[in-house]
């Protein structure tokens, strides 16, 4: 089944199938096309543009991924929705949005999940953290890989966040999820969901009083124009996922599936790199900016969303995912 579309998107989702086609093939050349919402100068669109590099080299310039960044063709939604009818052939979403197709990616939601970065890691990279990517095949969505998002945190206009009860009464936009409503809930705050193309906007009408989201995000989206406070509590890592339309997958010989799994295994590690750098050069940049950067007692907040995890954890799978998760080393 696809997701669930309103008149207007079905709108928008037909206009965009009639200028784009998820793979083209002109002569000998196979090109698959790539839409998310990032900024270029964002770590993931950089990891990306070395994975579509990578291919080309590999298959001598017969197959090719165009790269259409910034929201050209769509939300992340809307892309997810591109991949399932074979309109578009990769996409970057955050777990946040997949969870939407994929059940068991609610468990990257969980607040305070992972002790450390190297946990973090060590889960993405495990038999675990392998078979949640392939569970949207049933949606004609296929994982191909994680790449790192860091940690979010929030970040408020004229408040800064010190401790939980600071968030009482503020709208704090959200992704489409269930698990970030009801962490956002459970800190005291008011979870109002806004795309991320329109948040900026947001922001500055006082539709919303703030966000969460990783360094370079706040940064690089310029949300810290606004925004002069960010309170790092590292409530979550939300991975990225880069997923291909089984349609389009399917379409492509076995030796072009070897070439894109490769370019896409190398641009992981490339990514990681990347990311520790860019988190550095965004905190730094945003308080050279006059923003208040705040470390504040995380277990003031980890206490507030515990019982999260009863709830979430009643349902059988989640509680095998939460344990799995907890007990890898």
């Amino acid at each position: 089944m696809i997701y669930k579309l309103k008149t207007i998107e079905k709108v928008i989702i037909c206009l965009l199938l009639a200028l784009v086609m998820g793979c083209e093939k002109k002569g000998n050349v196979k090109t698959i096309k790539l839409a998310h919402g990032l900024d270029v100068s964002h770590p993931v669109h950089v990891a990306m543009e070395f994975m579509a590099d990578r291919v080309e080299e590999k298959s001598n310039g017969s197959l090719n991924i165009d790269i259409y960044p910034s929201q050209q063709l769509g939300t992340e939604r809307e892309c997810l929705e591109l991949l399932q009818i074979g309109s578009l052939g990769m996409t970057k979403v955050s777990t946040g949005v997949l969870e939407n197709f994929a059940p068991g990616m609610k468990v990257f939601g969980l607040p305070f999940l992972f002790r450390d970065r190297e946990h973090y890691y060590n889960v993405l990279d495990s038999d675990l953290g392998q078979d949640l990517l392939v569970e949207g095949k049933q949606y004609w969505l296929k994982g191909m890989a994680y790449y790192d998002a860091g940690s979010r945190s929030f970040y408020t206009i004229n408040k800064p966040i010190n401790i939980p009860e600071d968030l009482k009464g503020l709208k704090i936009r959200v992704q489409e999820s269930a698990t970030s409503i009801d962490m956002v809930k459970a800190l005291g705050g008011s979870p109002t969901p806004v795309s991320w193309g329109e948040l900026y906007t947001a922001l500055q009408q006082g539709i919303v009083d703030g966000a969460e989201n990783n360094p370079p995000s706040f940064y690089l989206s310029h949300h810290y124009e606004v925004c002069k406070y960010y309170t790092i509590d590292e409530h979550t890592y939300l991975p990225d996922v880069l997923i291909m339309s089984t349609v389009v997958w399917d379409q492509l010989s076995d030796q072009e599936k070897k070439w894109v799994q490769e370019a896409v295994d190398e641009s992981v590690e490339y990514q990681r790199t990347l990311w520790q750098k860019a988190e550095k050069d965004a905190i730094d940049a945003v308080e050279a900016a006059g923003v208040e950067v705040i470390y504040p007692d995380k277990k003031l907040f980890s206490s507030r969303v515990e019982d999260m995890y009863d709830t979430y954890g009643s349902e059988a799978r989640m509680n095998s995912l939460i344990q799995q998760i907890q007990n890898t080393k």
